[in-house]
């Protein structure tokens, strides 16, 4: 199985965000300069370099690190709404303070609602 890797680029001119998405062997096949004009130093900014968590959302969306995700949290018969950044800890990708595999195994209704690069506001609203 191939690592699917999630390129962020800024434009220098503009401060466009461009987001690709590439797997290992789309790297290995060709230069990244011909895969994308975003690989040009010179017209964009690499801000960053996300892996593929191997997860997908409850519609089909593929989760990234980086990416923020909400759904709900059943605790003592109360469901509570939350809103997390998916992020890498001691490898692992975690989901607040739970382990993103074991908690989308048993919640499947999990959503991305988006990416801290092109909506930053989110972090502020994920805890």
């Amino acid at each position: 199985m191939d690592i699917v890797i999630r390129y962020i680029f800024k434009h220098r001119f503009s401060g466009n965000i461009e987001i690709k998405e590439y797997s290992t062997s789309q790297l290995e096949a060709r230069a990244a300069k011909k895969l994308s004009p975003c690989f040009d130093e010179t017209e964009y900014e690499m801000i960053a370099r996300n892996l593929f968590t191997g997860l997908k959302d409850k519609n089909g969306v593929w989760i990234y690190e980086g990416d923020v995700v909400q759904g709900s949290l059943r605790l003592h018969g109360d469901v509570d709404p939350i809103m997390r950044k998916v992020c890498m800890h001691k490898g692992c990708y975690m989901f607040g303070v739970w382990n993103a595999h074991e908690y989308f195994n048993k919640h499947q209704h999990i959503e991305v609602v988006g990416n801290i690069y092109q909506n930053p506001d989110l972090l502020e609203e994920a805890q």
